[in-house]
């Protein structure tokens, strides 16, 4: 059931196979475990998609087509990348996933070219990135990726994951080296973020409980879940990291359903607080949901109107205010951000801040949103600008006379950070640049933030 409805999300080439993933998972009532191991298939490979592909395009005749293709994906992210999965399983349940999904006459030709697979790659790295399947213990005879030395952003591409276009930007601004460290950090799952409410310490042994496996657990799928999960402290004090992925009991701690624990990330945090928000003013959060960064300002005693888009959204977001417990200061109103400031159930209300958390690319968080790599593109950036740009100037028109508004993305782009944010000071001379930040994604070990982004606070003039 899981590798079917994984091979059915992939298939289908929906930009966003995460969210699909969930959607899945509630529609046939998948256990925690269960959307763990389909979160986990799905997830490995769009991370991995570029490089799966280079060893499909290897060792496969001819050009196989979409449904062959995502079953090979599937148990290639399996047999390289989920190592406690036995190769023969992954084989064998590829060969009865395609007898049952397409024809019995297929299964000899996915077969062969799993076990020329399994029979051509070699146990160990040697050093040579032509050859090393990064980030797995093996590699090929023959070169499989593009020379770094001569086509290093086809290198990334192939061997990384990363497309070219946007490993071209990265390089441009952090250089070489900065470049490799995200696009290695971004080919795995970051560990969850939580911020606590109260001691860290006794928070991590509340929670611990709700970690351990599952008593009866079976085996096998203990195992293809991955390695145990445990805590790290992040960068800030109110933070617990959470790494090994299989953290399902977690939502139902009473830590999490009474509100002292939430899911949220130091950089968006970080972005909520530059705000400044404080008891009494009155603030609009224009693109609120889910609704952490709403209850970070509310935490400070300000009167937030969340809005959104959707009733759905909505929905999200009431859930998380109210298990937060500030539904009394937030109002949440059904909105599209980009009207004008006179239509809609705001009217022409004014604040004292505004805070426009913009819908972006995505590329701070490229490890829990691996689906947003597949969309960079020209096109899309230039529709996400539009988007941004009508955006800022909608916040700032809502704006009280020495009020501020601040500008957070979860984007490494600066044509979605600064960029706007000089444009707009250039345009309107009477606001002023009073903070900004940016932050980049740290491996675990290093303690955090595992997100990155951006975010400015500006002030309007009296």
């Amino acid at each position: 059931m899981v590798r079917q409805l994984a091979w059915e999300i992939l298939r289908s080439g929906k930009p966003t196979p995460m969210r699909e993933v969930d959607f899945a998972a509630e529609q046939v009532g998948l256990d925690p475990r269960d959307r763990a191991l389909l979160r986990r298939i799905v997830g490995t490979e769009v991370r991995h998609r570029s490089t799966i592909r280079a060893i499909v395009n290897r060792f496969a005749r001819g050009n196989p087509k979409a449904d062959i293709r995502a079953h090979l994906h599937v148990a290639l992210a399996q047999i390289f990348y989920m190592t406690r999965v036995p190769q023969r399983a992954a084989v064998s349940e590829a060969g009865e996933a395609t007898r049952r999904t397409l024809a019995p006459s297929k299964v000899p030709y996915v077969n062969a070219i799993l076990r020329t697979v399994l029979r051509e790659r070699l146990p160990g790295a040697i050093g040579d990135p032509t050859c090393d399947v990064y980030g797995t213990d093996w590699h090929f005879e023959n070169p499989l990726f593009a020379d770094p030395e001569k086509h290093p952003l086809l290198w990334i591409e192939e061997a990384l994951s990363i497309p070219s276009a946007l490993a071209k930007r990265w390089v441009k601004r952090h250089g070489m080296e900065r470049t490799l460290e995200l696009a290695k950090y971004f080919s795995t799952e970051p560990c969850l973020s939580l911020r606590v409410t109260g001691d860290r310490d006794a928070m991590r042994a509340e929670l611990d409980a709700y970690l351990i496996e599952q008593e009866g657990a079976p085996e096998a799928n203990a195992d293809e879940l991955g390695a145990p999960t445990r805590f790290r402290d992040g960068e800030h004090g109110q933070f617990l990291l959470v790494e090994g992925g299989n953290y399902g009991n977690l939502f139902h701690a009473p830590a999490f359903v009474e509100g002292r624990v939430t899911v949220q990330g130091e950089s968006a945090f970080r972005a909520a607080e530059l705000m400044q928000a404080q008891p009494g003013e009155e603030l609009l959060d224009l693109c609120a949901a889910p609704g952490g960064k709403t209850s970070v300002m509310a935490a400070a005693g300000a009167k937030v109107v969340a809005c959104d888009v959707s009733e759905h959204k909505l929905r999200r977001l009431a859930e998380t205010v109210e298990r937060l417990g500030f539904g009394e200061l937030v109002e949440l109103v059904e909105l599209d951000g980009k009207a004008e400031p006179s239509d809609g159930a705001l009217g022409d209300r004014t604040f004292d801040g505004v805070f426009v958390d913009a819908p972006c690319s995505n590329t701070g968080v490229l490890g829990a949103r691996p689906g947003a790599r597949w969309r960079f593109g020209k096109a899309n950036q230039a529709s996400l600008r539009a988007l941004q740009s009508k955006l800022f100037h909608q916040g700032a028109a809502r704006v009280k006379p020495g009020g501020r508004l601040v500008w957070s993305t979860c984007s490494l782009e600066s044509d979605e950070n600064s960029q706007h944010v000089r444009s707009f000071l250039v345009e309107n001379p009477t606001w002023s640049l009073e903070e900004e930040c940016e932050a980049l994604p740290k491996w675990a070990s290093h303690g955090g933030p595992i997100d990155g982004g951006y975010a400015a606070r500006l002030r309007r003039g009296n």
